[in-house]
């Protein structure tokens, strides 16, 4: 059986095939019977918890009466879903692997981080600080420091790509304010953090700690917007972080409940340019 695939096009072509199925009037098992199938390989590629190959995809779309131009597309497109993806072993953490894929295909990312700096806008010591952090609990390689901020440099080239990912961040004030390394630090990250809002593609919002309406319960999070690739088409999915990784939101009830609290929270904090006056003013004042 092939490979899964963790990027944007074979979650795409998954969805697809599971629309194209309830279009035909099909339950999963009814498809799977007729293709000769076990009852759980329709359910477990539709759930994109297995590949599926060329031979059998060509099946799929025949019993679903798919015409020849959009089968050819989503052919194409199953083609391109085990290219381009990052390589895990250049980066040593195979646990980020995916959300950098899905990252580097997304066309909007919109952030809410309650902790800390969003990863696109951190800096290289201030990155380092965090993995220092984390090993004093989960103990591991020294080297694991650089390399972990080199993988969160290479993340940020997403901002000056062409066409650039579009990136609207919130942030809680506490962030400003919570000490990852030494005062020079913070205070070179607060600045990178004031200056990357300048960018055209960039908006960041801080969400005051005094402004009287509680941030929502939630921890940070990712909600993810794709172009269109071959006519197919693709909901955003949101990314959450744990410890043990990413995990991904990809039903359209679930992702949209995100969207609503991400423009909440937008409602919530300051203004763009007010914003940035404060970052700048933490950085002086707090982390002078």
């Amino acid at each position: 059986m092939p490979e899964q695939g963790t990027s944007v096009a074979s979650r795409r072509l998954a969805a697809e095939l599971r629309r194209l199925r309830e279009r035909a009037g099909l339950t999963g098992e009814e498809a799977a019977e007729r293709l000769g199938w076990s009852g759980s390989k329709v359910s477990r590629i539709e759930r994109h918890q297995i590949g599926v190959k060329q031979a059998d995809l060509r099946r799929l779309l025949a019993l679903y009466r798919v015409d020849e131009r959009y089968r050819d597309e989503l052919l194409a497109l199953a083609r391109e879903s085990g290219r381009g993806r990052l390589v895990r072993t250049s980066l040593g953490f195979p646990q980020v692997a995916d959300y950098m894929t899905a990252e580097a295909e997304a066309e909007s990312v919109w952030n809410w981080e309650p902790q800390v700096i969003p990863g696109l806008l951190q800096t290289r010591e201030y990155a380092r600080a965090l993995r220092q952090l984390w090993l004093e609990m989960f103990p591991g390689p020294p080297s694991e420091t650089d390399r972990w901020a080199e993988t969160r440099l290479a993340r940020q080239q997403v901002l000056t790509r062409d066409p650039p990912l579009e990136l609207r961040a919130v942030i809680d004030e506490s962030a400003l304010r919570r000490r990852f390394g030494d005062t020079a630090v913070m205070r070179a990250q607060l600045r990178h953090l004031a200056e990357s809002s300048d960018l055209p593609n960039v908006e960041v919002r801080i969400y005051p700690l005094d402004s009287g309406t509680p941030a929502i319960g939630t921890g940070a999070f990712s909600y993810m917007q794709f172009p269109q690739i071959h006519d197919v088409p693709l909901h955003a999915i949101v990314a959450i972080e744990h410890h043990e990784g990413t995990y991904y939101l990809e039903e359209e009830e679930q992702t949209f409940m995100y969207r609503v609290a991400f423009e909440y929270l937008v409602r919530g904090s300051l203004e763009p340019v007010q914003s940035q006056a404060l970052i700048f003013a933490t950085a002086d004042e707090v982390w002078a």
